[in-house]
């Protein structure tokens, strides 16, 4: 096995990413360090000649699917769905471009660690990572590589790399007119206490959209829960425990969250959409059986990492060209979970102990451990 970064960063006493700015000739490091690197770079005959020119001309290319969990909170196996439709997208881009795609984990991994991993990998064209769960720092942790690289599902309109990734702005504000045309004005949002960058964006597109509506925006109607199931049913239900009031309708941030809540409202008997309508976010394919089918906005998975393999082609291609940013829209896929709107509810039930409601045929007592079950195949 030839030399590494890992080795030269060993012998010369510095930093992996030390050792990359030196070895791809960027800023950032005093004459001295760099004179030792290239020293030791020199007695341990590395070879940094560039990544496209090892590829013998005609054989299949190599593109690397980084999928990076930090803390788990989204890149987990309730959101698997939607990663197998990026890498499928992906996949089938790379068909038609003649590479061929690895899938590569990590959890909990240092950031410079994966860097670093990715960079002994002499054989790789390109990599396409996914940012979910990536923050400003974790991205530019990239900075000094020369790999090619495409993020997706993460966007930083003012950093040096290209971006693929949903209109996050645009399909909130479909959000709220399709709320508003229902005649909705008391219009809350379910938001990710875990902050990745498209949950940030989706709250921004949130209060900018209220206030271009002219729709009122009330801290009462905000609710921070965990973004998977069992945490966002477990954080609602203590909402409603303290007896929160709720608004004639809810934007949860992505379908999973939506799906928690749902469990949360129900079981307090609170009817759905009757005494509050439902919107998710990312059209899971549970969302179509869910009690009431969901409500949801749908963006192609498929398409952005189709996208982001023919953008990684063009920068292999051409590692000059300025940094594009690329969004994708999204629809509102409109099922059962929105109705018109009603007689405002001002407080959830404190005591469990109340008279059944109904909805429709069913009656549904407010008990604590009332039943909700997701379909078949739907993690929790």
């Amino acid at each position: 096995m030839g030399t590494t970064i890992k080795d030269i960063a060993e012998q010369a006493a510095v930093s992996i990413a030390t050792v990359s700015l030196v070895l791809n000739n960027k800023p950032g490091v005093g004459e001295t360090t760099r004179e030792r690197v290239l020293k030791f770079a020199r007695e341990l005959n590395y070879s940094n000649s560039n990544r496209t020119e090892k590829l013998i001309p005609g054989a299949q290319r190599t593109v690397q699917f980084l999928k990076i969990a930090r803390h788990g909170h989204t890149v987990n196996r309730d959101h698997n769905v939607f990663i197998s439709d990026y890498i499928d997208g992906i996949i089938h881009s790379a068909k038609d471009l003649q590479y061929k795609i690895e899938v590569t984990s990590f959890k909990t991994t240092p950031m410079d660690r994966i860097v670093a991993a990715v960079e002994e990998q002499t054989n790789l064209a390109g990599a396409i990572v996914l940012g979910t769960e990536l923050n400003r720092d974790d991205v530019l942790t990239f900075r000094n590589t020369s790999l090619p690289l495409v993020f997706i599902d993460t966007f930083l309109d003012y950093e040096p790399f290209d971006f693929v990734d949903m209109n996050n702005t645009d399909s909130v504000f479909k959000v709220i007119e399709y709320f508003r045309s229902y005649g909705h004005s008391e219009i809350g949002i379910v938001r990710s206490s875990m902050k990745t960058r498209n949950f940030c964006l989706r709250d921004k597109a949130f209060q900018e959209g209220m206030e271009i509506l002219g729709l009122p925006w009330r801290n009462e109607f905000v609710f921070d829960t965990d973004s998977t199931f069992d945490g966002a049913y477990g954080d609602m239900k203590r909402y409603l425990q303290e007896g929160a009031k709720l608004p004639s309708a809810l934007f949860c941030t992505n379908d999973i969250i939506a799906f928690g809540v749902l469990k949360a409202l129900r079981e307090r008997g609170v009817r759905i959409p009757r005494d509050v309508s439902i919107i998710g976010f990312d059209d899971l394919p549970t969302s179509a059986v869910m009690d009431p089918p969901l409500t949801s906005i749908a963006v192609s998975k498929h398409e952005i990492g189709s996208t982001a393999m023919r953008r990684l082609q063009a920068r292999i291609r051409d590692p000059s060209m300025p940094p594009t940013k690329t969004v994708v829209g999204g629809t509102l896929k409109e099922r059962e979970s929105v109705a018109r709107a009603g007689p405002p509810i001002r407080a959830v039930f404190q005591d469990l102990d109340q008279k059944p409601r109904e909805t429709g045929a069913i009656t549904h007592t407010a008990t604590a451990d009332a039943a909700f079950t997701l379909p078949p195949g739907t993690n929790k």
